[in-house]
């Protein structure tokens, strides 16, 4: 047993760390409104997301517990056939009631509408909004925070560090160590998957990482 001030393990508390070396089909899951024109691949230690419609990567692990959930993302835009600044989005907590697993979809947001999941889509709408929603698996997106501020949209190539808490009694989600959303909750949620979701763009996510709390 190591001694009571022993520094902590480099990796204590990791869940899931991806470095995007290779594209791990057994980690991730790819759902695309259009297969023909979008494409998710690995490159430089990223993996890079390319659509020109609706797509949802899903991490195929669920989470349970508390845990914080770390990652760099940027909305590439340099004259590519796919690139907009637009929709860096992203689901948490997210499950189809009554199922051990997530439902097959096909990447139109409208199909993920029965899901139980928290969901944040910065620079939505052309990156006119950015909007933090409840799906309660009625159907029903409930509205829980929302800001047009310029500092809350995107900017074209800027590198931004997220992070997702899951803890007892709140859910929160920083932007390079800005809180931007949080959600006070009675204890902890349901254990759910986590997805990054675009449409129409080309975005590049890297440093991956989830750990227990």
């Amino acid at each position: 047993m190591p001694p009571a001030n022993a520094a902590p393990t480099p990796n204590a508390g990791v869940l899931v760390e991806d470095d995007f070396t290779q594209f791990d089909p057994q980690r991730w899951r790819v759902e695309t409104e259009q297969p023909q024109g979008s494409g998710v691949r690995v490159e430089q230690g990223r993996l890079l997301m390319d659509t020109r419609a609706g797509m949802t990567v899903w991490l195929r692990q669920r989470l349970a517990g508390a845990y914080r959930i770390e990652f760099l993302r940027q909305v590439l835009v340099a004259g590519q056939a796919n690139d907009r600044l637009s929709d860096m989005n992203l689901f948490w907590g997210a499950h189809d009631p009554g199922q051990a697993e997530l439902l097959a979809r096909d990447g139109v947001l409208e199909s993920y509408d029965s899901l139980a999941t928290y969901y944040v889509g910065m620079g939505g709408n052309g990156n006119t909004t950015t909007r933090f929603r409840h799906y309660d698996a009625s159907g029903q997106r409930h509205l829980l925070g929302e800001s047009s501020a310029p500092g809350d949209l995107l900017q074209a190539g800027r590198v931004y560090r997220n992070r997702i808490e899951v803890v007892p009694g709140a859910t929160r989600y920083w932007v390079d160590e800005q809180l931007l959303f949080e959600q006070a909750l009675e204890g902890l949620p349901a254990p759910g998957y986590f997805g990054f979701r675009s449409v129409w763009s080309r975005q590049a996510i890297s440093r991956f990482s989830v750990r227990a709390l």
